[in-house]
């Protein structure tokens, strides 16, 4: 606090001091202050004036603290709190981005009380949370997806200290595009200046981070949750090549972006081009696909569509 502190930011701070401790004394919500128990008792009054719940108990176990009210006190957020409580109800809660539900409609509020370059941030984190959460997803440290929405918001490089999932650890230098959230999983898509790549890191394996002073500019045509999804379809241990009887507007809408990338062969025809650590799980996402198709090479993939195909023909079959 400075010297020359207004009396309404001091009792703003004796208020913030007050939630943070309950039971707070005068005597160290002076020393806090930096002035006479007098004056401190002197901002609670102001706190009192405008309506504000402060209660003071006496003895042993007394001091100050904000008793309940219908009309709720000013609350004081660091960013770091201010996002975590934006995750936090991000996992738990599928609506929250809908400005329309209650839930949506609070959050809204905390996130134009934040600063500028957090806020936009925070907001395009809620615009882009996938609507049904991950139970088993790892969140991150709020913290530390903090300081990385504060890294992509003033377009800034980030040394961080990275994980794999093998365990492993290394040194990143990137280039912070966006904060994603798809499936209850954090990610940080960014251009690795390591691997002079683009990539997506989960944030709950990222480290330490260090902003840089080195400027960079993303993509002018930036979408980052259709990038998100197309990048994590590729580089996987399985190439995939499936041609679909059907034109790309009856196929699109049927596949998720994740699964691959679309493109037109003919006006009846559709290529998925894509990779799969898990072509059990690839072909079951295939099968909904409404039209006949082909998997072209990968001999994996092939054999996981037979065993699927014999055993929903199995589950068709009369019962003897």
């Amino acid at each position: 606090m400075k010297p020359d502190a207004s009396p309404t930011a001091r009792a703003l701070l004796a208020l913030e001091l007050i939630q943070g401790s309950p039971g707070i004394t005068a005597d160290r919500l002076a020393g806090k202050l930096a002035v006479s128990e007098r004056a401190a008792r002197r901002y609670v009054g102001i706190l009192r004036e405008a309506g504000l719940p402060v209660e003071s108990v006496r003895g042993c176990r007394g001091g100050y603290r904000v008793g309940r009210s219908l009309r709720l006190p000013p609350l004081m957020f660091t960013g770091a709190e201010a996002l975590g409580l934006v995750m936090a109800v991000l996992d738990g809660h599928h609506d929250a981005g809908d400005p329309a539900d209650p839930v949506g409609s609070a959050l809204g509020k905390i996130v134009r009380a934040l600063p500028e370059p957090v806020a936009a941030q925070a907001e395009a984190v809620r615009r882009t949370t996938a609507p049904a959460p991950d139970r088993a997803a790892a969140r991150p440290d709020p913290a530390t997806t903090t300081v990385l929405v504060q890294a992509c918001s003033d377009r800034r490089r980030v040394r961080l200290c990275y994980r794999s999932e093998a365990g492993s650890q290394r040194v990143i230098e990137a280039d912070p595009w966006a904060v994603v959230v798809r499936h209850g999983r954090w990610y940080l898509l960014c251009w690795s200046h390591t691997t002079q790549a683009r990539r997506a890191y989960r944030i709950d394996r990222i480290g330490e981070v260090q902003l840089l002073e080195d400027p960079f500019s993303p993509p002018a045509d930036l979408d980052p949750v259709a990038m998100l999804e197309e990048h994590l379809a590729v580089g996987w241990e399985y190439q995939v090549e499936v041609v679909i009887d059907a034109p790309l507007g009856t196929v699109t809408p049927c596949l998720p972006r994740a699964l691959g990338r679309l493109e037109p062969l003919d006006a009846g025809t559709t290529r998925l081009a894509s990779s799969t650590s898990n072509p059990v799980w690839y072909a079951r996402q295939l099968a909904a696909i409404p039209a006949s198709y082909r998997i072209l090479g990968c001999p994996e993939l092939q054999e996981a569509a037979r065993a699927l195909g014999q055993h929903l023909l199995a589950a068709g079959s009369p019962s003897p």
